[in-house]
């Protein structure tokens, strides 16, 4: 993945050339198989056990493929794995007549087209972990599996959080529609050329109905479709905007805005991420290359 600087020292991975590689050339040295994307057929879980919260989980998305690389030469390495971007967020908890909170993402609401969702730790992946592999050469033939899953499992206070003189429960609705690009990526870490080998897209939906009068743990109703939607293997790669790839990340960058029906929107909870708080050293900014 070439090499893009947004300041000085920071080196972030670009898709200038993962747009343009020759996807079929690479089918020569990487071969993946077995490729699926799904969310567990399973309704959102919903938790009432706390009187300050309402907690829920949704089923997970889970991707993985099979893949298999060389054989590689002396001082060729490749990075291969899953990337993850948001492209679309609503995030609603109402109270009553009051108004709602709305989870927002500034980058999202100025114009960008999604935004990086990785750990926050090895820009642009996903993880660390199961999430990539590495091959070096020299070597004959190898295969690793790769594998991501994402899911929701926020907290959902029962009162209306920019009103500290709320004592009785007013949440009344939750409504998240969140939807996401990933994409299996092989990148040449010698050369630093990239290649997109899968884009999938997937969505998550839900509302849930709240009737706060009620007692604990018999106040909130999944009302939206249980059977979650499935994802899609899109047929043709869709390239991967800069955006997706350097910082900010979605948990750093989100915020939480309360937008009352009357009155100004107020600013709950800021974003985390700033400029000045992006360490400038390069070697926390590179794809990380450590077997």
């Amino acid at each position: 993945m070439g090499v893009a600087s947004s300041r000085p020292g920071a080196q972030y991975p670009s898709t200038q050339t993962a747009e343009m590689s020759p996807v079929q050339d690479i089918y020569r040295k990487v071969r993946i198989s077995n490729v699926s994307a799904k969310i567990d057929n399973a309704p959102t879980k919903l938790d009432e056990t706390s009187p300050t919260v309402l907690k829920y989980r949704t089923p997970d998305f889970r991707a993985s493929a099979l893949v298999q690389m060389g054989p590689l030469e002396e001082g060729e390495k490749w990075k291969v794995g899953w990337i993850q971007a948001c492209t679309e967020m609503m995030f609603h908890n109402t109270y009553g007549a009051d108004g709602f909170t709305s989870w927002e993402f500034p980058e999202l609401k100025s114009g960008r087209p999604m935004i990086s969702d990785c750990d926050g730790r090895h820009y642009p992946w996903y993880g660390s972990n199961d999430e990539t592999a590495i091959f070096k050469g020299p070597c004959k033939e190898r295969e690793a599996y790769v594998a991501m899953h994402d899911n929701f499992h926020p907290h959902v206070t029962w009162r209306n959080p920019a009103n500290s003189g709320q004592k009785d429960p007013n949440l009344t609705r939750v409504q998240r529609d969140q939807s996401f690009y990933v994409w299996l990526v092989a990148w040449n870490m010698a050369d630093r050329r990239s290649y997109i080998l899968k884009t999938i897209r997937w969505t998550m939906k839900l509302d849930i109905m709240v009737q706060p009068q009620r007692p604990l743990g018999h106040r909130a109703k999944l009302v939206s479709d249980p059977v979650p939607e499935q994802p899609q293997l899109v047929s043709r790669n869709v390239p991967i905007p800069k955006c997706a790839l350097v910082p900010p990340n979605a948990n750093s960058a989100q915020m939480l805005v309360w937008r009352p029906c009357e009155g100004k929107p107020l600013v709950i909870i800021p974003p985390s991420w700033t400029e000045k708080a992006l360490d400038p050293s390069p070697s926390n900014h590179q794809p990380d290359s450590r077997l």
